[in-house]
């Protein structure tokens, strides 16, 4: 009996010894089968389009040790047509920068390394290259490196506040180096002038050329005892040195545009458009908005909608001209007649030249016109176009006039087959059909067409159709749909 009860001893307590051994592996199981993981991954440059390759790197908003979430900004990139904000795609910690400010950054290359916590989705993947140092990883996530709980911890506990202190600790220095455009920054490396020490005198507080002019100007002045009479001497002997600074990226953009541009045969058309009528109607049509109070808002009205109407019109009778070709295969080359008139206007800007377009030009009225080039130009000038914005113009229209001269070659902007130059409007006196004398408000068109398409009957063609329009806007009027 004593050993029966032995033995039933021992079973009952292998048989309650069991269901605990079970009851403590659960736990451990369902913890090994849900780790969170962390990984230092290379975030890359993704690609922004237009077939752009390499940006300049403006400003950092975050440099190593800064807890970023999704969408956060990383940096402001600038290319050859516009300047982009860089977000992130995943929650963690920077955790190196591999370009300075100012460095030229390319597409498919790391631009940060980022201790990744969130999820990492398919579509992400392409954004982030395998940990340095790391086999291909298996079905497990071996390659992953796990953190302990006092990392964890450690972390979470630090949560908010650390993001909120980090952040504000990687602010710039100055303000004014953040609203300084890239042509300023560019101006402020070739005369040695760190930008954050100017205070700025544009909006906001905005770095302006001429502050960086002024702060460079101030600092060579060497302070002296003579008396003023002195100082008002030439120095003998050269002021400076020369200095060999990189193009910058709108720079450089012109450079391979202009570059291609060499292979074009231009063929060059100038005619004096008599633009009095054309300002007759102007000033009426500006007249009302003083008068009226719900015209006040409209843009006012310059000549350049009435030219870029005109072209337009002109276009539907020789449509050659808004077409674009392609030279891919020299043994077969070819024409795409473009089905909408999408002109880029050339807008002068503090970074230089930019060309905005002007979408489906031909189903605009002449108001609408003014106030979409007000618009546009306002969003050149501010550095706030996007790359879809500079993207795909079938003709382009420089009006060098606003600033001066009078005849000009405007250079053709592959692969579009035209360009037109408006030179300034100057008062000449002329004959009119009774032989006496009166004043004509003039201004030269200088067209130039691909020669190797558009034959030079056309191009005259199509530059008088224009200046019939534009010296009897009756006629354009009449024509326009």
């Amino acid at each position: 009996m004593r050993s029966f009860a032995v033995s039933r001893a021992v079973k009952s307590f292998d048989v309650a010894y069991k269901p605990l051994l079970f009851r403590h592996q659960s736990p451990l199981r369902s913890f090994h089968a849900t780790p969170q993981r962390y990984v230092v991954r290379p975030f890359l440059l993704a690609d922004i389009g237009e077939g752009i390759r390499e940006v300049q790197i403006i400003q950092w908003f975050v440099k190593p040790g800064a807890r970023v979430e999704q969408f956060d900004p990383l940096c402001e990139v600038q290319s050859d047509k516009a300047s982009v904000e860089i977000t992130s795609r995943f929650d963690g910690v920077i955790k190196k920068l591999h370009y300075e400010a100012d460095d030229t950054a390319f597409v498919g290359k790391p631009l940060v390394d980022i201790d990744i916590q969130s999820e990492i989705k398919p579509e992400d993947e392409a954004v982030t290259a395998p940990p340095e140092g790391s086999e291909q990883s298996s079905a497990s996530g071996s390659d992953l490196p796990l953190r302990n709980d006092s990392e964890m911890k450690k972390q979470g506990s630090a949560g908010v506040g650390e993001r909120s202190d980090v952040n504000s600790q990687h602010a710039p220095r100055s303000k004014h180096a953040t609203l300084s455009t890239p042509a300023v920054r560019h101006l402020s490396k070739e005369l040695d002038v760190d930008i954050v020490n100017i205070q700025g005198t544009g909006k906001d507080g905005r770095v302006l050329k001429e502050d960086v002019q002024k702060y460079a100007a101030s600092r060579n002045q060497t302070p002296s005892a003579s008396s003023s009479s002195a100082l008002l001497q030439p120095k003998p002997g050269p002021v400076g040195e020369d200095r060999t600074v990189s193009l910058s990226q709108i720079q450089s953009g012109m450079f391979k545009s202009m570059t291609r541009s060499l292979s074009i045969p231009h063929f060059l058309y100038t005619t004096a458009v008599d633009m009095s009528a054309l300002n007759n109607i102007r000033q009426i049509l500006n007249s009302r908005s003083t008068h009226s109070p719900s015209e006040a808002v409209k843009a006012k009205i310059t000549p350049l909608p009435f030219i870029l109407k005109a072209v337009s019109l002109a276009f539907q009778e020789y449509p050659l001209l808004n077409s674009s070709l392609d030279t891919s295969d020299p043994a077969k080359p070819q024409i795409t007649y473009g089905a909408s008139h999408d002109f880029g206007i050339a807008v002068d800007t503090p970074s230089g030249l930019m060309v905005p377009i002007i979408r489906g030009l031909q189903n605009h009225t002449i108001q609408g016109l003014a106030a979409e080039i007000s618009r546009i130009s306002a969003l050149a000038r501010a550095e706030r176009l996007s790359p879809g914005d500079l993207k795909g113009a079938t003709f382009s229209v420089s009006n060098v006039g606003s600033i001066g001269g009078g005849v000009v070659a405007p250079v053709i902007v592959a692969p579009q087959v035209a360009i037109l130059g408006i030179g300034r409007a100057r008062v000449v006196p002329a004959f009119d059909g009774n032989g006496n004398v009166v004043r004509k408000e003039e201004a030269v068109f200088s067209w130039s067409a691909d020669h190797r398409v558009v034959d030079g009957a056309m191009a005259a063609r199509c530059a008088e159709k224009v200046r019939a329009y534009l010296e009897d806007p009756g006629t354009m009027m009449a024509d326009m749909r």
